[in-house]
C-alpha cells in the first residue's frame, strides 16, 4: 500500500499491482511506421543553474533510445519531447543528433531528427531564419538521418503572411536531399507558434500547409500533425497527395487515428509512446495481423494516462514522461534539464504513477512503488 496525495489536498491509499503487464507479441512492426519522440536524461551531478546549457547524461540517454529500438519503434530525435526550447539549446540538440544517429547506425534503428531555428538568440528576419534552418538541415543530413522540419518560433514571429511560409518551406524542400517530414505543432504545445502557416484561422492555415506539400510532393515523406483535433487530422489526411503519409502527433486520439477508417489511417510520431513503448509496439503488432479490435483493446486504455500527462498547460507533459522513465527503471533519478521536474504538482505526478501502474507499464512494480514512495516522502507525504 502507498499513500497518494489527491487534488483536493487529501491523502488516499492505493494498492499497486504486483506484476507487470504480460505482453505476447514480438518482432518488427509492418503495417504502420511508428516513431516515439524521446526524452533526454539529465546529468544529476552537474552543477548547473536554470540559465546554464543542458547537462545531459549521454549514456542513459542513448540507452533509452536502444530501449525504444528494441521494441521495434523508430526514434524521433531532438523534438519537443527532448525539451527543445525548454532546457535543451541548439548546441545540445546538435550533439544529441550526432550521438543518436551514430547509435542508430550501430543497431540498425530507424531515426528521424528535428530541424529548427533555435540557434537564433533573439528576433530575426526571414533571411536569418532561412539560414538557421539550412544549418540544421545540413547537420541532420550529414548524419544520415531523415529530417523533420519543425515549426519555428522565429518564423512565426518574422512571417507577415502565408506567402512567407510558402517561399521559405519551398526553398528548404528544394534543398533537401531526401524526403522530409513536415511538422505542424499547435500552440497548445508552444504558445509562440500561434498563427503558424500565416493565420490563426486553422482552416486557412491548413490550405497553406497543403499548398506547400502539393508544390513539392516528391520531397515530403509525410506530415506530423499535433493539433489534438482528430476530425481535422482525418480531413487533412484525406487531402494529402498520393504517397505522402500522415504521422499522427495527437496524444489524445491516437488509437482511432492509427487504426484508421475505410479511407486510410495515420502512422505515428508521438511523445506518449516514450513511456508506452512496449505496450504500443505490442498493440501495433496485433494490428499487423489485421486484428483492429485487439489493437484498440490494448491501446484504448492508455488514453487516460496520455490525456493526464498532456493536460493544460500541455507543453509540460515532459515532466510526467521523465517521471515514468525513472519509475520504470530507465534512469536513476527524477531530474530534468532546466529543472523542469518542478513543472507539475505532486498530485499530478501521483496520478500519473497510479494510471501507469494500473496499465502494468512498470517492468518492476516494486521498484516503481519504492521510488514513488521516496518522492512522496521527501515532499512530506507520510507513508
Amino acid at each position: 500500500m502507498i499513500r497518494l496525495p489527491g487534488p483536493d489536498g487529501g491523502v488516499r491509499e492505493y494498492h499497486p499491482r504486483a506484476e507487470p503487464l504480460a505482453l505476447t507479441t514480438s518482432g518488427a512492426l509492418t503495417s504502420r511506421t511508428v516513431f516515439s519522440a524521446a526524452h533526454v536524461v539529465a546529468d544529476p551531478y552537474a552543477d548547473t543553474s536554470p540559465d546554464s546549457p543542458a547537462a545531459v547524461d549521454w549514456d542513459a540517454t542513448l540507452a533509452f533510445r536502444r530501449h525504444l529500438w528494441s521494441q521495434g519503434l523508430g526514434v524521433a530525435e531532438a523534438m519537443d519531447t527532448a525539451q527543445r526550447g525548454m532546457g535543451l539549446d541548439w548546441n545540445g540538440a546538435a550533439e544529441l543528433i550526432r550521438r543518436s544517429a551514430a547509435e542508430a547506425r550501430s543497431v540498425g534503428g530507424l531515426i528521424a531528427c528535428g530541424v529548427g531555428t533555435d540557434q537564433l538568440a533573439g528576433p530575426a528576419g526571414l533571411a536569418e531564419v532561412r539560414k538557421a534552418y539550412e544549418e540544421q538541415l545540413a547537420l541532420v543530413e550529414e548524419t544520415g538521418s531523415q529530417a523533420i522540419l519543425m515549426a519555428s518560433r522565429a518564423l512565426a514571429a518574422a512571417a507577415s503572411g502565408p506567402e512567407d511560409y510558402l517561399d521559405l518551406y519551398g526553398h528548404l524542400l528544394r534543398q533537401a536531399g531526401e524526403p522530409v517530414i513536415l511538422h505542424w505543432l499547435g500552440p497548445m504545445f508552444d504558445p509562440a507558434l500561434e498563427g503558424y502557416w500565416g493565420s490563426a484561422d486553422l482552416d486557412a492555415a491548413t490550405e497553406t500547409f497543403l499548398d506547400v506539400i502539393k508544390a513539392h510532393p516528391d520531397k515530403v515523406d509525410g506530415i506530423k500533425v499535433s493539433l489534438l483535433d482528430a476530425r481535422r487530422e482525418v480531413e487533412l489526411r484525406r487531402r494529402l497527395p498520393e504517397g505522402v503519409r500522415c504521422y499522427t502527433g495527437d496524444d489524445f486520439h491516437y488509437p482511432e487515428l492509427i487504426a484508421g477508417d475505410e479511407q486510410g489511417f495515420s502512422h505515428a510520431l508521438l511523445g506518449i509512446f516514450d513511456p508506452l513503448a512496449p505496450l504500443a509496439a505490442d498493440a501495433v503488432r496485433t494490428l499487423d495481423t489485421g486484428d483492429v479490435e485487439g489493437f484498440r483493446a490494448t491501446l484504448d486504455p492508455t488514453v487516460a494516462l496520455s490525456r493526464h500527462l498532456f493536460q493544460t498547460p500541455t507543453r509540460f507533459y515532459k515532466t510526467g514522461v521523465v517521471l515514468l522513465a525513472w519509475l520504470a527503471g530507465h534512469q536513476d533519478h527524477f531530474t530534468m534539464v532546466g529543472g523542469l521536474q518542478s513543472a507539475r504538482s505532486l498530485p499530478h505526478l501521483a496520478r500519473a504513477y497510479e494510471l501507469a501502474d494500473g496499465l502494468g507499464l512498470f517492468p518492476d512494480p516494486a521498484l516503481a512503488e519504492a521510488r514513488m514512495r521516496s518522492l512522496l516522502t521527501v515532499h512530506g507525504v507520510p507513508q
